[in-house]
């Protein structure tokens, strides 16, 4: 057998060849080195300085020392020009949009003020400005609303912060949703920090702290945004009303049997729930929940940049990054997917503007009803009927998505819906032919919620100059006392 230096001898290309593929093999070992190199070093930038985060500290903008990345995309969130077909970030007039609306919730502060949610940025100036918040609300209010709240519960006690008013603690709750409301500061483990959650889980028989980290990438986002109600009437305590489950008729079997009443109609007189937002329960009965998919992998999809791949913190609608939230799992071209989408939602508006205008009539006959001389025995029914059809409307369309978290769940809702409130126009007929009223009872059609709140009976120029005065007075002395208490945390004593 020839040795190497032999065929090197007789074939001086073969040492050509093997010098330059060693060189090739040397240059290429020291690129991929380099690469890792420089990837491990970014991901060990990636974290600021470190930060002695202590335990409840509300300031995201000490997390964001330690986590800049996370906390750029957080900060985001307070863009508020984002606008979809339907929903979005960019503010909408929902009472404007849709007057009906101020009918529906008549009697109840919402008829005053209702307006698109903006993004987690945007939470305390949004519940500080609002209208609604001028009629007295405990202080269970503020629950979602600040990484304040576990603080506050913490110093005070969870009874004692359901309890207080939630004007008494406006200069405590100052700090915007964010890192403490979802992560522990030592470990920054996803973390239950509302205890309502974990009480309405033991109340079913399950143990929270055995959820899976894919669990929890929901779980974190479900201790909000889900339908409550505040138990008891001093105590005002949150309450998730999952004991008989968490589909629409169980809440409303569970609301039914414990005789909740959110507010009495001001022109039926019917009793009414009105839902929050159940989000979560609506996402559960989904395609996507029965696949395993979590809030997090569409609202908060992974970012890379460089060699650090991280959780998106700027919290949106994934139709603001479908090739993230959406390309993962579906190979359609983004504008397939944007218009499967859209289909979904215009379905589902659709049926939601029938519920809604039938409700509406159903409210007005009711009062020409009670007008003509109506008992009560007599309107039981059809108020109950009002009830359940009302309570079902709004479990749809307080829900964030126009139904598209679960559009077969939200349309059989909403079908039932136009059944009953269908079925309580035709027993308030019977009422009032009883009655001697055989006449179309007029039920006018909006143009505009000004229309419709006068109709009510609402005074808006004086609501909105109480609130103005109000802002201007108040608002100062809270901003003022939050700054001094904030600045006293970084003292050593503090520390």
């Amino acid at each position: 057998m020839k040795t190497i230096g032999e065929i090197i001898e007789k074939r001086p290309w073969v040492g050509w060849a093997l010098f330059t593929g060693t060189l090739a093999a040397v240059f290429t070992a020291g690129v991929v080195g380099a690469s890792i190199a420089e990837r491990r070093g970014e991901a060990a930038l990636s974290r600021g300085p470190k930060a002695d985060i202590r335990p409840f500290e509300p300031r995201n903008e000490i997390w964001g020392k330690a986590y800049p990345r996370e906390f750029e995309r957080y900060i985001k969130t307070a863009e508020s020009d984002k606008k979809s077909h339907h929903c979005g970030s960019a503010p909408i007039d929902h009472l404007e949009k849709y007057p009906d609306l101020v009918v529906l919730w008549a009697g109840y502060a919402f008829s005053r003020d209702y307006n698109q949610g903006r993004g987690h940025y945007r939470a305390i100036e949004d519940i500080r400005n609002t209208l609604r918040t001028d009629v007295p609300q405990p202080g269970t209010c503020w629950t979602c609303k600040s990484p304040d709240v576990p603080r506050l519960m913490n110093e005070m006690g969870v009874k004692e912060f359901y309890k207080a008013k939630w004007s008494d603690l406006g200069s405590q709750v100052v700090n915007n949703i964010g890192c403490a409301d979802c992560h522990d500061p030592k470990t920054m483990n996803l973390t239950i920090t509302r205890p309502a959650l974990v009480e309405a889980f033991a109340r079913q028989g399950k143990d929270i702290t055995k959820a899976t980290h894919q669990e929890m990438r929901s779980l974190v986002c479900a201790q909000c945004h889900v339908e409550y109600y505040f138990k008891g009437k001093d105590e005002k305590y949150l309450t998730f009303p999952w004991d008989k489950g968490m589909g629409v008729e169980a809440m409303e079997k569970y609301y039914d049997e414990v005789g909740h009443v959110d507010f009495v109609h001001a022109l039926s007189k019917t009793p009414i729930l009105k839902a929050q937002h159940p989000d979560f329960e609506m996402f559960s009965s989904g395609i996507h929940a029965e696949r395993g998919v979590s809030c997090a992998d569409c609202h908060m999809p992974y970012r890379s940049e460089g060699g650090v791949k991280f959780t998106d913190h700027h919290i949106a609608s994934p139709l603001q990054n479908p090739a993230n939230s959406c390309g993962v799992c579906h190979r359609e071209s983004e504008a397939t997917l944007m218009k499967n989408v859209y289909d979904r939602q215009n379905k589902v508006a659709e049926l939601l503007h029938l519920a809604q205008r039938s409700l509406a009539a159903a409210h007005i006959e009711a009062k020409a009803a009670w007008d003509a001389g109506a008992t009560e025995p007599e309107m039981k029914s059809a108020l109950t009927l009002i009830r359940h059809a009302q309570w079902r409307w709004d479990y749809v369309a307080a829900a964030n998505g126009v139904g598209f978290h679960s559009p077969v769940e939200a349309s059989r809702v909403l079908g039932t819906s136009i059944a009953k409130s269908a079925e309580a126009r035709a027993a308030i007929a019977r009422v009032l032919v009883a009655h001697g009223k055989t006449e179309v009872v007029p039920v006018p059609e909006f143009k505009t919620k000004a229309e419709a709140q006068k109709y009510i009976g609402l005074d808006m120029d004086k609501l909105n100059a109480a609130k103005k005065a109000w802002a201007e007075k108040t608002l100062p002395e809270w901003d003022k006392a939050a700054a001094e208490r904030e600045a006293k945390m970084d003292t050593p004593a503090a520390k």
